[in-house]
């Protein structure tokens, strides 16, 4: 077995909260405003992928209790499609991983460090995740339980303070136009809660099986509970100006004035992106070095970690031209790959894993 590291199910539900929630509170308000306008909050209620991609994600590791997607899918359609399959998805992760990288640099360099390279806040950050992803399962997973009371802590610090400042009248009318913007919103939120397959690949090392179930559950719940927050709190202050601004929650945080002490607390919605995008890049980087190392039929992932980190710098600066681009592409092009690889890839494995186990019960 190339990874004998074990997390429990409260790890497990960390990482993945960690792995979808930074990058949707950075970029989702202003895009979902665009097609949603008052009705962006509602927009993640309407976002399915995530409870198709758990279902399956639960399915499939009950009919094959300890094996990973690409695992599984060797037994379902063969060795060879499935060592095809799991270098597809690393390859997936990998261009995925690239984006998210991206966002990451462009927004500290854009908001920030303004005179720094972006090549050295990319390649600092997958320096220290490679780091991390060596070290194996348990090491992230460590990462995410201490980093997740103070990315929750920072979120509310936010929040909390810019309460008095919120105007009911920008969510008005509450669906004037009827329920389709809200849908159409959500359309671009697909892509974060699909990403909750990346669960299936985190199960196999869960030492307390009995609660995985509920863990993953809860996870997705509280995801979409934290963007309906982040969206409505954003709405409620900035209005239509949400769509303008390329970080909308930013703004909240450089909003905050309490008697001119606390105040200028940008840095507060620094250290939540650069905690979450870490865990989350991390998170990511352990999912595609696994599929490769699975296609590949290698004994041990650790020797590709870092030529593979080598190759996220470069999918990272290979992803888009400029940060428009890449919301552009965000909006449109990545949905439809994510809904494709996370959602129809796994129910289609999980039909035929059922027809496969049907057929063997009548045969035997």
């Amino acid at each position: 077995m190339m990874e004998n590291g074990n997390i429990s199910s409260s790890q497990m539900g960390k990482m993945m909260y960690l792995a979808i929630t930074p990058t949707a509170i950075l970029t989702t308000p202003a895009i979902t405003y665009e097609l949603a306008k008052q009705d962006a909050w509602i927009s993640p209620i309407w976002a399915f992928s995530g409870f198709l991609a758990l279902y399956a994600v639960i399915r499939l590791h009950g009919l094959y209790p300890g094996l990973n997607l690409v695992q599984a899918c060797e037994r379902i359609i063969g060795r060879f499609p499935g060592k095809m399959l799991a270098v597809i998805f690393s390859l997936y992760y990998l261009y995925l991983n690239g984006i998210i990288l991206r966002e990451y640099g462009e927004f500290v360099v854009g908001a920030f460090l303004l005179q720094t390279p972006l090549l050295v806040v990319v390649g600092s950050m997958v320096l220290v995740c490679a780091f991390a992803v060596r070290s194996g399962v348990e090491i992230v997973g460590r990462f995410a339980e201490l980093f997740l009371p103070a990315f929750v802590t920072l979120f509310l610090l936010i929040i909390f303070p810019i309460i008095p400042d919120l105007s009911v009248l920008n969510m008005l009318p509450v669906m004037g136009e009827g329920i389709m913007p809200s849908i159409k919103g959500s359309f671009v939120l697909q892509t974060w809660f699909s990403e909750m397959i990346t669960a299936s690949f985190l199960l196999p090392f869960v030492k307390d099986h009995k609660k995985t179930k509920k863990t993953l559950w809860l996870t997705l719940w509280t995801f979409m509970l934290t963007i309906v927050v982040s969206n409505l709190a954003t709405i409620l202050l900035l209005g239509e100006l949400t769509s303008s601004y390329t970080y909308p929650f930013l703004i909240l945080a450089r909003y905050i004035n309490l008697a001119d002490f606390f105040t200028h607390v940008s840095s507060l919605f620094m250290a939540i992106w650069v905690l979450g995008a870490f865990v989350k890049i991390c998170v990511f980087f352990y999912v595609t070095v696994l599929c490769a190392a699975q296609g590949l039929n290698l004994s041990d992932y650790r020797p590709i970690v870092f030529p593979c980190g080598l190759l996220l710098i470069l999918f990272s600066f290979w992803a888009a031209p400029n940060y428009q681009e890449l919301t552009h592409a965000i909006a449109k092009y990545v949905t439809l790959s994510a809904l494709t690889m996370f959602v129809f890839v796994p129910l289609v494995l999980l039909c035929l894993a059922w027809v496969k186990k049907r057929v063997q019960k009548r045969t035997a």
